[in-house]
Protein backbone atom coordinates (compact mmCIF):
# COMPACT_ATOMS: atom_id res chain seq x y z
CA UNK A 1 0.00 0.00 0.00
CA UNK A 2 1.26 3.45 -0.94
CA UNK A 3 -0.24 6.73 0.28
CA UNK A 4 -0.22 9.93 -1.76
CA UNK A 5 -1.00 13.58 -1.08
CA UNK A 6 -3.24 15.48 -3.52
CA UNK A 7 -1.85 18.86 -4.46
CA UNK A 8 -4.96 20.96 -5.10
CA UNK A 9 -3.92 23.05 -8.08
CA UNK A 10 -7.41 24.61 -8.12
CA UNK A 11 -7.07 25.93 -4.57
CA UNK A 12 -3.43 27.08 -4.37
CA UNK A 13 -0.91 28.96 -6.46
CA UNK A 14 2.28 27.38 -7.80
CA UNK A 15 4.64 28.49 -5.03
CA UNK A 16 2.32 27.10 -2.35
CA UNK A 17 1.95 23.80 -4.18
CA UNK A 18 5.72 23.40 -4.26
CA UNK A 19 5.92 24.15 -0.53
CA UNK A 20 3.23 21.58 0.25
CA UNK A 21 4.99 18.95 -1.86
CA UNK A 22 8.19 19.43 0.14
CA UNK A 23 6.23 19.09 3.40
CA UNK A 24 4.48 15.98 2.09
CA UNK A 25 7.80 14.33 1.32
CA UNK A 26 9.08 15.10 4.82
CA UNK A 27 5.87 13.69 6.35
CA UNK A 28 6.38 10.33 4.66
CA UNK A 29 3.94 10.41 1.75
CA UNK A 30 5.03 8.10 -1.05
CA UNK A 31 3.94 10.41 -3.86
CA UNK A 32 2.17 13.66 -4.63
CA UNK A 33 -0.55 13.84 -7.26
CA UNK A 34 -1.76 16.96 -9.05
CA UNK A 35 -4.61 17.51 -11.50
CA UNK A 36 -3.87 19.02 -14.91
CA UNK A 37 -6.54 21.71 -15.29
CA UNK A 38 -6.98 24.96 -17.17
CA UNK A 39 -9.83 26.16 -14.93
CA UNK A 40 -10.62 25.51 -11.27
CA UNK A 41 -13.88 23.71 -10.52
CA UNK A 42 -15.26 26.84 -8.81
CA UNK A 43 -14.27 30.49 -9.04
CA UNK A 44 -13.96 30.60 -5.25
CA UNK A 45 -10.99 28.23 -5.49
CA UNK A 46 -9.20 30.87 -7.51
CA UNK A 47 -6.20 29.02 -9.01
CA UNK A 48 -5.07 26.78 -11.85
CA UNK A 49 -1.33 27.00 -12.59
CA UNK A 50 0.41 24.97 -15.29
CA UNK A 51 0.94 21.55 -13.77
CA UNK A 52 4.03 20.61 -15.76
CA UNK A 53 5.98 23.69 -14.66
CA UNK A 54 5.01 23.13 -11.03
CA UNK A 55 6.07 19.48 -11.18
CA UNK A 56 9.42 20.41 -12.70
CA UNK A 57 10.06 22.71 -9.75
CA UNK A 58 8.92 20.05 -7.27
CA UNK A 59 11.27 17.54 -8.88
CA UNK A 60 14.16 19.93 -8.29
CA UNK A 61 13.24 20.58 -4.65
CA UNK A 62 12.52 17.00 -3.54
CA UNK A 63 14.53 13.81 -3.53
CA UNK A 64 12.28 10.81 -2.91
CA UNK A 65 8.57 11.53 -3.36
CA UNK A 66 6.88 10.30 -6.54
CA UNK A 67 5.08 12.66 -8.93
CA UNK A 68 1.76 11.74 -10.57
CA UNK A 69 -0.52 13.68 -12.91
CA UNK A 70 -4.10 13.06 -11.88
CA UNK A 71 -4.96 13.28 -14.70
CA UNK A 72 -3.83 14.71 -18.04
CA UNK A 73 -6.07 14.59 -21.11
CA UNK A 74 -3.78 14.03 -24.13
CA UNK A 75 -6.39 14.46 -26.87
CA UNK A 76 -7.72 18.04 -27.19
CA UNK A 77 -5.93 20.77 -25.23
CA UNK A 78 -2.69 18.84 -25.69
CA UNK A 79 -1.61 16.67 -28.60
CA UNK A 80 -0.24 13.32 -27.37
CA UNK A 81 3.11 14.09 -28.99
CA UNK A 82 3.51 17.00 -26.56
CA UNK A 83 2.59 14.81 -23.59
CA UNK A 84 5.01 12.10 -24.73
CA UNK A 85 7.80 14.67 -24.77
CA UNK A 86 6.76 16.36 -21.51
CA UNK A 87 6.43 13.07 -19.60
CA UNK A 88 9.78 11.78 -20.85
CA UNK A 89 11.49 15.02 -19.80
CA UNK A 90 9.87 15.02 -16.35
CA UNK A 91 10.88 11.39 -15.85
CA UNK A 92 14.48 12.37 -16.59
CA UNK A 93 14.67 15.43 -14.35
CA UNK A 94 12.94 13.57 -11.48
CA UNK A 95 15.27 10.56 -11.70
CA UNK A 96 12.44 8.25 -12.67
CA UNK A 97 9.91 9.39 -10.07
CA UNK A 98 7.16 10.37 -12.51
CA UNK A 99 3.92 8.51 -13.29
CA UNK A 100 1.77 9.75 -16.16
CA UNK A 101 -1.91 9.66 -15.22
CA UNK A 102 -4.12 10.15 -18.28
CA UNK A 103 -7.84 10.26 -18.96
CA UNK A 104 -10.49 11.08 -21.53
CA UNK A 105 -10.83 14.61 -20.14
CA UNK A 106 -13.42 17.06 -18.88
CA UNK A 107 -15.20 19.72 -20.89
CA UNK A 108 -14.17 22.22 -18.17
CA UNK A 109 -10.57 22.18 -19.37
CA UNK A 110 -10.59 20.94 -22.94
CA UNK A 111 -13.10 23.29 -24.58
CA UNK A 112 -10.85 26.30 -24.01
CA UNK A 113 -8.75 25.83 -27.17
CA UNK A 114 -11.83 26.15 -29.39
CA UNK A 115 -11.56 22.70 -30.97
CA UNK A 116 -14.69 21.42 -29.26
CA UNK A 117 -15.00 18.51 -26.85
CA UNK A 118 -16.58 15.24 -28.01
CA UNK A 119 -20.15 14.79 -26.80
CA UNK A 120 -20.08 11.01 -26.97
CA UNK A 121 -18.17 8.83 -24.52
CA UNK A 122 -17.24 6.31 -27.27
CA UNK A 123 -15.49 9.05 -29.23
CA UNK A 124 -13.63 10.21 -26.12
CA UNK A 125 -12.49 6.64 -25.51
CA UNK A 126 -11.45 6.25 -29.15
CA UNK A 127 -9.40 9.44 -28.94
CA UNK A 128 -7.76 8.27 -25.73
CA UNK A 129 -6.84 4.93 -27.34
CA UNK A 130 -5.22 6.71 -30.25
CA UNK A 131 -3.38 9.11 -27.93
CA UNK A 132 -1.95 6.22 -25.90
CA UNK A 133 -0.86 4.47 -29.09
CA UNK A 134 0.94 7.64 -30.21
CA UNK A 135 2.68 8.07 -26.86
CA UNK A 136 3.82 4.44 -26.89
CA UNK A 137 4.98 4.80 -30.48
CA UNK A 138 7.08 7.88 -29.73
CA UNK A 139 8.53 6.23 -26.63
CA UNK A 140 9.74 3.35 -28.76
CA UNK A 141 12.29 5.70 -30.32
CA UNK A 142 13.01 7.01 -33.79
CA UNK A 143 10.94 9.11 -36.15
CA UNK A 144 7.30 8.06 -36.10
CA UNK A 145 4.08 8.82 -37.96
CA UNK A 146 0.51 7.85 -37.16
CA UNK A 147 -2.72 8.23 -39.12
CA UNK A 148 -5.72 7.64 -36.87
CA UNK A 149 -9.37 8.44 -37.21
CA UNK A 150 -9.09 11.34 -34.75
CA UNK A 151 -5.38 12.03 -34.20
CA UNK A 152 -2.33 12.18 -36.44
CA UNK A 153 1.42 12.31 -36.07
CA UNK A 154 3.80 13.43 -38.80
CA UNK A 155 7.44 12.31 -38.70
CA UNK A 156 8.02 13.13 -35.03
CA UNK A 157 10.68 11.95 -32.59
CA UNK A 158 11.20 12.40 -28.84
CA UNK A 159 14.97 12.73 -28.58
CA UNK A 160 15.37 12.59 -24.78
CA UNK A 161 13.94 9.32 -23.50
CA UNK A 162 14.58 7.86 -20.04
CA UNK A 163 15.95 4.33 -19.78
CA UNK A 164 12.90 3.35 -17.74
CA UNK A 165 9.76 4.83 -19.27
CA UNK A 166 7.09 6.34 -17.00
CA UNK A 167 4.22 4.20 -15.81
CA UNK A 168 0.97 5.23 -17.52
CA UNK A 169 -2.07 5.04 -15.24
CA UNK A 170 -5.36 5.38 -17.13
CA UNK A 171 -8.37 7.01 -15.47
CA UNK A 172 -11.47 4.82 -15.52
CA UNK A 173 -15.05 5.35 -14.39
CA UNK A 174 -16.51 2.12 -15.79
CA UNK A 175 -15.62 -1.25 -17.32
CA UNK A 176 -14.99 0.10 -20.84
CA UNK A 177 -12.32 2.57 -19.78
CA UNK A 178 -10.91 -0.01 -17.35
CA UNK A 179 -10.30 -2.30 -20.30
CA UNK A 180 -8.46 0.53 -22.07
CA UNK A 181 -6.27 0.84 -18.98
CA UNK A 182 -5.48 -2.86 -19.10
CA UNK A 183 -4.77 -2.89 -22.83
CA UNK A 184 -2.80 0.32 -23.31
CA UNK A 185 -1.76 1.48 -19.84
CA UNK A 186 0.39 0.21 -17.00
CA UNK A 187 -2.02 1.07 -14.19
CA UNK A 188 -5.49 2.24 -13.23
CA UNK A 189 -6.77 5.57 -11.86
CA UNK A 190 -10.20 6.23 -10.34
CA UNK A 191 -12.13 8.56 -8.06
CA UNK A 192 -14.83 6.17 -6.82
CA UNK A 193 -14.63 2.76 -5.08
CA UNK A 194 -16.33 0.83 -7.89
CA UNK A 195 -15.61 -2.87 -7.81
CA UNK A 196 -16.79 -3.22 -11.40
CA UNK A 197 -13.89 -0.99 -12.50
CA UNK A 198 -11.12 -2.86 -10.71
CA UNK A 199 -12.67 -6.21 -11.64
CA UNK A 200 -12.88 -5.29 -15.33
CA UNK A 201 -9.26 -4.10 -15.20
CA UNK A 202 -8.14 -7.35 -13.58
CA UNK A 203 -10.21 -9.55 -15.92
CA UNK A 204 -8.74 -7.77 -18.98
CA UNK A 205 -5.24 -8.58 -17.78
CA UNK A 206 -4.39 -5.41 -15.85
CA UNK A 207 -1.81 -6.06 -13.15
CA UNK A 208 -0.36 -2.61 -12.48
CA UNK A 209 -0.75 -0.09 -9.66
CA UNK A 210 -4.30 1.06 -8.95
CA UNK A 211 -4.69 4.71 -7.85
CA UNK A 212 -7.79 6.10 -6.12
CA UNK A 213 -8.58 9.53 -4.68
CA UNK A 214 -10.01 9.43 -1.15
CA UNK A 215 -12.06 12.53 -0.17
CA UNK A 216 -11.03 13.99 3.21
CA UNK A 217 -11.28 17.35 4.97
CA UNK A 218 -9.12 17.93 8.03
CA UNK A 219 -9.82 20.35 10.87
CA UNK A 220 -9.95 19.90 14.63
CA UNK A 221 -13.75 19.71 14.45
CA UNK A 222 -15.85 17.89 11.82
CA UNK A 223 -18.28 20.78 11.24
CA UNK A 224 -15.44 23.20 10.47
CA UNK A 225 -13.91 20.72 8.05
CA UNK A 226 -17.22 19.99 6.34
CA UNK A 227 -18.01 23.69 5.92
CA UNK A 228 -14.64 24.24 4.23
CA UNK A 229 -15.29 21.33 1.87
CA UNK A 230 -18.80 22.60 1.20
CA UNK A 231 -17.41 25.97 0.17
CA UNK A 232 -14.65 24.75 -2.17
CA UNK A 233 -15.39 21.15 -3.11
CA UNK A 234 -19.15 20.42 -3.37
CA UNK A 235 -18.53 19.23 -6.94
CA UNK A 236 -16.83 16.14 -5.47
CA UNK A 237 -20.18 14.60 -4.51
CA UNK A 238 -21.75 15.01 -7.96
CA UNK A 239 -20.11 12.01 -9.61
CA UNK A 240 -18.02 11.69 -12.74
CA UNK A 241 -20.83 12.17 -15.28
CA UNK A 242 -21.45 15.70 -14.02
CA UNK A 243 -17.77 16.48 -13.54
CA UNK A 244 -16.88 15.55 -17.11
CA UNK A 245 -19.62 17.53 -18.85
CA UNK A 246 -19.90 21.05 -17.45
CA UNK A 247 -17.87 23.74 -19.28
CA UNK A 248 -17.08 26.44 -16.71
CA UNK A 249 -16.83 27.10 -12.95
CA UNK A 250 -20.13 29.00 -12.99
CA UNK A 251 -21.87 25.84 -14.19
CA UNK A 252 -20.41 23.84 -11.33
CA UNK A 253 -21.57 26.54 -8.93
CA UNK A 254 -25.12 26.14 -10.21
CA UNK A 255 -24.96 22.35 -10.27
CA UNK A 256 -23.84 22.13 -6.64
CA UNK A 257 -26.14 24.77 -5.14
CA UNK A 258 -28.21 22.12 -3.36
CA UNK A 259 -25.30 20.17 -1.85
CA UNK A 260 -25.62 20.19 1.95
CA UNK A 261 -23.21 19.71 4.82
CA UNK A 262 -24.66 16.27 5.50
CA UNK A 263 -23.81 15.28 1.92
CA UNK A 264 -20.20 16.22 2.57
CA UNK A 265 -20.14 14.40 5.90
CA UNK A 266 -21.55 11.30 4.25
CA UNK A 267 -18.83 11.09 1.62
CA UNK A 268 -15.77 12.81 3.15
CA UNK A 269 -13.70 11.95 6.19
CA UNK A 270 -14.17 15.22 8.08
CA UNK A 271 -12.49 16.33 11.30
CA UNK A 272 -9.70 14.71 13.30
CA UNK A 273 -10.88 11.19 14.12
CA UNK A 274 -8.41 8.74 12.50
CA UNK A 275 -11.03 6.00 12.57
CA UNK A 276 -13.27 7.98 10.21
CA UNK A 277 -10.41 8.34 7.72
CA UNK A 278 -9.85 4.59 7.77
CA UNK A 279 -13.59 4.05 7.36
CA UNK A 280 -13.73 6.21 4.22
CA UNK A 281 -10.56 4.63 2.77
CA UNK A 282 -11.61 1.03 3.41
CA UNK A 283 -14.08 0.68 0.46
CA UNK A 284 -11.29 1.65 -1.95
CA UNK A 285 -9.02 -0.98 -0.44
CA UNK A 286 -11.79 -3.57 -0.50
CA UNK A 287 -12.17 -3.30 -4.28
CA UNK A 288 -8.44 -3.56 -4.91
CA UNK A 289 -6.91 -0.09 -4.97
CA UNK A 290 -3.35 -0.07 -3.65
CA UNK A 291 -2.42 3.61 -4.13
CA UNK A 292 -4.58 5.87 -1.96
CA UNK A 293 -4.46 9.61 -2.69
CA UNK A 294 -5.69 11.75 0.22
CA UNK A 295 -7.52 14.74 -1.26
CA UNK A 296 -7.81 17.23 1.59
CA UNK A 297 -10.52 19.89 1.24
CA UNK A 298 -10.00 21.21 4.77
CA UNK A 299 -8.86 24.74 5.59
CA UNK A 300 -5.37 23.95 6.92
CA UNK A 301 -3.01 21.93 4.69
CA UNK A 302 -0.13 22.13 7.19
CA UNK A 303 -2.35 20.83 9.97
CA UNK A 304 -3.52 17.99 7.76
CA UNK A 305 0.02 16.96 6.79
CA UNK A 306 1.02 16.93 10.46
CA UNK A 307 -2.12 14.93 11.32
CA UNK A 308 -1.27 12.42 8.62
CA UNK A 309 2.24 11.93 9.94
CA UNK A 310 1.07 11.52 13.55
CA UNK A 311 -2.20 9.64 13.18
CA UNK A 312 -2.84 8.26 9.71
CA UNK A 313 0.33 6.95 8.10
CA UNK A 314 0.55 3.55 9.75
CA UNK A 315 -3.22 3.18 10.18
CA UNK A 316 -3.89 3.55 6.44
CA UNK A 317 -0.92 1.44 5.41
CA UNK A 318 -2.30 -1.32 7.62
CA UNK A 319 -5.63 -1.53 5.78
CA UNK A 320 -6.14 -4.84 3.97
CA UNK A 321 -8.70 -5.75 1.30
CA UNK A 322 -11.52 -8.20 1.64
CA UNK A 323 -13.18 -10.37 -1.00
CA UNK A 324 -11.46 -11.25 -4.26
CA UNK A 325 -8.62 -8.77 -3.71
CA UNK A 326 -7.69 -10.09 -0.26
Amino acid sequence: MQIGYKLSSEAFGPEELVRQAVLAERAGFDFVEMSDHYHPWLDVQGHSPFTWTVFGTIAAKTERVGLVTGVTCPTVRYHPAIIAQAAATLALVSDGRFTLGVGAGERLNEHVVGEGFPNSVPERHARLREALEIIRLLWSGGYRSYDGRHLRLDDARVFDLPRDLPVIAVASSGPLSARIAAALGDGLFATEPKGQVTQAYHTAGGRGPRYAEVPVAWADEAHTAAQAALRTSPWAVTGWKVMSELPNPVNFQAATATVREEDILGQFACGSDPARYAEVAQPFVDVGFDRLVLQNAGPDPDGFIDFYQRELDQRLRGLTPSGSFA
